[in-house]
């Protein structure tokens, strides 16, 4: 077995975050349309166009490391994917299915934020200064996110899913 290295481990997991940042841009606007909240329906929006400058963003990496952009499968994010579309037809039209994609996208934004910080810092022991930039504006980014999803959570949504029982 060849001598696996951090810059070997760096590329995979950023294969991995590029799959990743994929599927949850496509799978954005099916939790856009299922949302009943408005601003839960706008916040999935705004994160969908953050995530495609995400994933142009990590093609800039690969570009930084002359690498293809290429995608390696995450079970992870499959995983975390299928469990929100499953709250969207198992609560589909009842006052819990908000909360339920809510958790769900929050669960996604945990991942991110976890693999973007992970990336980062690897970047940094890697000397990728320029990379150590993108990675952490993304890193920003998705926090903030995160915290946006919480307001929702503990201002409204979940509010409205326990008023509606």
């Amino acid at each position: 077995m060849a001598n696996k290295t951090l810059d070997d481990l760096f590329y995979d997991t950023l294969r991995d975050i590029y799959y990743a940042e994929r599927r949850i841009v496509k799978a954005l606007p099916k939790m856009a349309r299922g949302a009943q909240d408005e601003k839960l329906k706008k916040a999935f929006e705004k994160h969908k166009e953050q995530t495609e400058e995400h994933i142009e963003r990590l093609q800039e990496v690969f570009e930084l490391l002359d690498k293809r952009p290429r995608g390696k499968t995450c079970q992870a994010i499959d995983g975390i994917l299928d469990e929100g579309e499953e709250v969207l037809e198992t609560y589909k039209g009842t006052p819990a299915q908000d909360a339920g994609i809510l958790a769900a996208a929050q669960a996604v934004e945990h991942y991110e934020i976890s693999r973007y910080g992970t990336l980062k810092t690897w970047a940094e022991r890697l000397g990728h200064d320029k990379i150590v930039k993108i990675l952490d504006k993304t890193l920003k980014e998705e926090s903030q996110t995160d915290e946006a999803l919480t307001k929702l959570a503990t201002s409204q949504v979940n509010a409205n899913a326990q008023d509606a029982a």
